[in-house]
């Protein structure tokens, strides 16, 4: 598994890892902005209109993301729908982290060879941590939080996260904010995974420590221009040949579920922003594609 899929399967869950650091990230990508921006689509039926917007769950700040049809869109929402509702709030996740994150009966340094326990020692001194901080933490969570240090390194602002801004704007709008998981249960997809599973993505993480931010630039450009072609290649072709089963667990079924959860908002009324990481609106497995399968049509907006 490449760097890049490894990212990917990070994204969503990059402000989890915020909990156990004051190491932060974003995704380097050129300030100006392409003309068409992000990728956004609508669904509408009589008195229902759901805007999806794809994505990134960190950015830097001088990034110019925002279109008038995305600033529109919002406009015209009565709510913001999220994967998860604690973007800005680490301290929510801490339970769940503690569930899915973390153990407490083997020593990480215990499931590592001397050479990696000394190149995960060089890594934790570069991000200004102590590489003790990693011990109680399980392999995935150490592997995220390689990748989130690699990216800070490169001097990049959490705070900037498309995510986190839009719930601040939204709020202070005075508009619904809901979500289409729980921190459990995206924790929990992770906090799954075969011990092996867990330690090869950490010694992949360990492998390309020096080239994350490098490798994740092509995938940042590529929303920031809306090229959809690009975002399927570096978030879901690979992927879904290379490791089906995580495929299957973190993007196919999560779709699944929540192309049910919009179903079931047409039924009612009203107008929805729609912000899930963007890998889940390319692709065979898409959003769309489930929605499709449910007699719902979609448009590029």
């Amino acid at each position: 598994m490449t760097q890049l899929r490894r990212l990917r399967l990070a994204g969503p869950l990059l402000a989890v890892a915020l909990a156990f650091t004051t190491a932060c990230a974003s995704v380097r990508i050129p300030a100006a902005r392409a003309p068409d921006g992000p990728a956004m689509w609508v669904v509408r039926d009589e008195d229902s209109t759901i805007y999806l917007f794809g994505t990134v769950h960190v950015m830097r700040a001088e990034a110019a993301w925002r279109t008038p049809r995305i600033a529109a869109a919002l406009a015209a929402s009565d709510e913001l729908v999220l994967e998860i509702t604690e973007v800005d709030n680490p301290a929510a996740m801490l339970p769940a982290i503690q569930r899915h994150g973390l153990d407490l009966t083997r020593r990480l340094s215990t499931k590592l060879t001397l050479d990696e326990n000394q190149r995960l020692d060089r890594a934790a001194r570069s991000m200004g941590m102590d590489v003790q901080a990693f011990e109680p933490m399980r392999p995935w969570m150490v592997s995220l939080q390689l990748v989130i240090g690699a990216l800070t390194r490169a001097g990049y602002d959490p705070e900037a996260g498309v995510d986190r801004i839009l719930k601040s704007e939204a709020l202070a709008a005075g508009k619904r904010v809901t979500a289409l998981e729980t921190v459990d249960q995206q924790l929990g997809f992770f906090g799954s995974l075969p011990p092996e599973v867990e330690l090869r993505l950490l010694r992949e993480s360990l492998d390309d420590f020096d080239k994350s931010a490098e490798a994740f630039d092509p995938l940042a450009d590529g929303w920031l221009r809306g090229d959809l072609k690009a975002l399927e290649r570096y978030m879901v072709r690979d992927w879904k040949r290379e490791a089906p089963d995580l495929y299957r667990v973190l993007i196919v079924d999560r779709n699944r579920n929540w192309a049910g959860q919009l179903e079931a908002k047409l039924k009612g009324s009203g107008t929805s922003f729609v912000a899930i990481g963007a890998g889940h609106l390319v692709g065979p497995d898409s959003v769309q594609a489930q929605l499709r399968a449910r007699g719902i049509a979609s448009t590029r907006h």
